[in-house]
């Protein structure tokens, strides 16, 4: 049943069908997995995730992983002897669990991360809702609606389908270094052309930036003053930049910073706008995924050396059903 009377302006809802939780993922099909196997020339393998205990987080909401011993009769199993369960044994084992804020280290946004209000029923009354007309207290369930539990849109959606495709990088870095630069659909473009980047509809997009760099430079005390003075991010409020998104096919854009697009707090006036349109873009409008925080700093330094853009990526986040967002470690193969 479609959930929707308008859509808003420049989205896809619809177009893969009244039901659809994928997005742009329906892009990444059987015939382009397979031909981004042909982008394997050495068989290196890279891996793109940061230890999972580093973040550049800057607004507290998250929190470092807690690991804790596993209970086994009444007891902690980490260096436990089954001798002590079973006489005779010799096994000793280690046992643990994990508490774990999905979103922050290196990350995959799942498409019921960020929402917005709009007028989805033509009523002239804006409500909550997210890609494809899901519904705030009826899909996405918060504490008090008996969540929290993405019931639409949850990141074991992407994971169900095999995340593996053909990967771009664009190396920002190379450009603007570590200083803070704001990107728009001008400098991207010329970024793509110095660096003979081809995009094609399927793609996931990285964007190598410093960034997680400074990140990992930082040995888990992040200086916000610092890092909001790093790397290069995306206009998103360049409207060139957004018609590009929708028009390059991409399934993902991928950045190693903390937003993928420069997030300004300076309140605006005269109209309602959003926080995160590049966010906005991506998540609401169009289905397509967002991933944070990866580190790309080797994977950048090896295509450059080798004078390449593109590599197999395969990135699968969690199948942790009705959460927003997943860790993830992807693997680029070249």
């Amino acid at each position: 049943m479609q959930r929707w009377k308008t859509r808003p302006e420049g989205s896809n809802w619809g177009d893969f069908g009244v039901d659809d939780q994928l997005g742009r993922m329906n892009l990444l099909t059987p015939e382009r997995r397979l031909a981004a196997l042909c982008e394997v020339q050495s068989g290196e393998a890279f891996s793109l995730s940061l230890p999972l205990d580093y973040s550049g987080e800057l607004q507290g909401i998250r929190r470092p992983p807690r690991l804790f011993a596993a209970n086994m009769n009444g007891v902690d199993a980490y260096n436990y002897s089954l001798s002590d369960a079973i006489p005779g044994t010799t096994d000793a084992v280690c046992d643990d669990g994990v508490v774990l804020y999905t979103q922050f280290s290196t990350q995959w946004d799942s498409l019921a991360h960020v929402g917005a209000h709009f007028d989805a029923d033509g009523d002239g009354v804006k409500e909550i809702v997210y890609y494809n007309g899901f519904r705030a207290g009826e899909h996405i369930l918060s504490p008090t609606q008996g969540g929290p539990n993405a019931k639409a849109l949850g990141i074991e959606q992407l994971a169900s389908i095999g995340v593996q495709g053909r990967g771009v990088l664009v190396n920002l870095h190379a450009i603007y270094g570590r200083d803070k630069v704001v990107v728009g659909y001008d400098a991207l473009m010329s970024a793509l052309e110095q660096q003979n980047v081809e995009v094609r509809v399927g793609d996931f997009f990285c964007l190598y930036t410093g960034f997680a760099d400074v990140v990992l430079e930082m040995n888990k005390q992040p200086d916000p003053a610092h890092l909001n003075r790093t790397g290069a991010v995306l206009d998103g409020g360049d409207q060139h930049l957004l018609q590009w998104i929708t028009d390059s096919g991409i399934v993902a854009l991928c950045a190693d910073n903390l937003a993928v697009e420069e997030v300004s707090l300076r309140p605006r006036s005269g109209c309602e706008y959003a926080l995160m349109p590049l966010h906005q873009h991506c998540l609401f409008k169009l289905g397509v995924y967002l991933g944070e925080l990866w580190y790309l700093k080797d994977l950048a330094q090896w295509l450059q050396q080798a004078q390449r853009s593109a590599f197999l990526l395969t990135a699968p986040p969690l199948r942790l059903p009705g959460s927003v967002g997943s860790p993830v470690t992807p693997i680029a193969t070249v």
